[in-house]
């Protein structure tokens, strides 16, 4: 699986980003779909992730009720839709892919990965 994120930026706290995963290589719908994200000097955090067929999903406690992923497996995309953004969410944020067995919240799990957009909430 081949993994392209994009859509990070500048934006003001408060405001809004939907990053987007763009999926190829692989049958998507065959994997879970994950968002972490990692700041200078900090571990990789999980963020949130969805089931094989969107049925299910799951947030960090830091953006439970901010955030909400997606995928439409038709168009290979998964989607963070980021609201209500706070400084503290700055970071480089990667959408990684893995197989049903393993920690869904584990980096060490996902077995590809993006290349990580950056994004800054200004205060």
């Amino acid at each position: 699986v081949q993994l392209q994120a994009s859509g990070g930026g500048l934006v003001q706290a408060g405001g809004s980003l939907r990053l987007s995963c763009a999926a190829s290589g692989r049958i998507i719908g065959n994997y879970v779909m994950g968002w972490f994200r990692q700041a200078p000097g900090k571990e990789r955090e999980f963020v949130a992730r969805i089931s094989e067929t969107g049925g299910s999903t799951a947030y960090g406690d830091s953006v439970k009720g901010r955030f909400a992923i997606s995928r439409d497996n038709a168009k290979t995309t998964v989607y963070l839709q980021m609201n209500s953004l706070k400084p503290e969410d700055t970071a480089v944020y990667y959408c990684a892919a893995k197989r049903f067995y393993g920690s869904n919240e584990s980096p060490a799990s996902y077995s590809y990965w993006g290349q990580g957009t950056q994004v800054t909430v200004s205060s």
